[in-house]
């Protein structure tokens, strides 16, 4: 019976890659970005996931160098800025609008992540929500 529980998956796996294009699990993240002329975007992210057995889902390992704990008042209101560093932003309590220069703007809150990418450019605003503090944890990539 094992076998055919493997060949099981085996099939399903090939089914669905098939004809949903299913390539296995993943966790979404955004990301802003800068384009070549200078205009900064929101674009989602996929993040692939393989099973590691009974500790659960993994991707593959990233480098980072560095990371900052860091918590923001509830007047936060930082005007046009670039990311110093491309960095991962992971936001563990409040809540924060990032918008970006072609007049997009989108909430993010506890647990959600955001991939920082525009080091150039005309760069984003981030400001606090409903008067909250914000607690986040930078993850630098440089």
């Amino acid at each position: 019976m094992p076998m055919f529980t493997s060949l099981s998956v085996v099939l399903w796996d090939f089914i669905t890659g098939l004809f949903f294009n299913y390539r296995g699990p993943k966790m979404r993240i955004w990301r802003i970005f800068s384009d070549v002329q200078g205009e900064t975007h929101f674009s989602e992210r996929e993040i692939e996931l393989r099973d590691a057995g009974s500790i659960g889902l993994l991707s593959g390992l990233e480098s980072a160098s560095g990371i900052i704990f860091r918590e923001t008042s509830e007047s936060y209101n930082y005007l046009w800025h670039n990311t110093p560093r491309r960095q991962y932003v992971i936001i563990l309590a409040g809540q924060v609008d990032f918008t970006v220069s072609d007049g997009e703007c989108h909430r993010f809150g506890p647990g959600e992540v955001v991939l920082l990418e525009d080091m150039s450019g005309k760069g984003h605003c981030s400001r606090a929500v409903a008067g909250e503090r914000r607690q986040s944890i930078f993850v630098t990539l440089d």
